[in-house]
C-alpha cells in the first residue's frame, strides 16, 4: 500500500531528532520534534542564506546533545525550487532530507 511512506517513517527511531520545515522564498520555518511527534523546539525562522542555514545546523547540534539524540532527519514539503539551497547545504553535512506530501 503506502510503501514509500512506510520507508520514510521507518527512518525515525527513538534516537532521531525530527525537523519539520515549512519552505518559503525568503524565510523557512523549522520545528523540532521527537519520534512520537512531541515538540522539542517550537517553530523558529530559518533565513534562506548561508548564515541562516549555519544557524539551523548549530541549533540542530545543540538540540541533539540536549535531547540525547544521535540521528537527525529533516522533512519538507518541497515548494517550487526554494528548497534546493537547503538541500545542498544539508548534503554537505550528511543530514538526510525527505520530501513529504501533506496529501499522502
Amino acid at each position: 500500500m503506502h510503501f514509500k511512506w512506510n520507508n520514510k517513517i521507518n527512518q525515525v527511531t527513538e534516537n532521531t531528532l525530527v525537523v519539520g520545515m515549512d519552505i518559503a522564498k525568503h524565510i523557512h520555518y523549522a520545528c523540532f520534534v521527537d519520534e512520537r511527534g512531541r515538540v522539542i523546539e517550537k517553530a523558529f525562522a530559518v533565513h534562506q542564506s548561508k548564515e541562516g542555514f549555519g544557524n539551523l545546523y548549530e541549533k540542530i547540534l545543540q538540540t541533539m546533545k540536549e535531547a540525547k539524540k544521535t540521528e537527525v532527519i529533516i522533512g519538507i514539503e518541497p515548494t517550487g525550487h526554494y528548497w534546493m539551497n537547503l538541500a545542498y547545504f544539508l548534503d554537505q553535512y550528511g543530514i538526510p532530507l525527505v520530501m513529504v506530501n501533506q496529501c499522502t
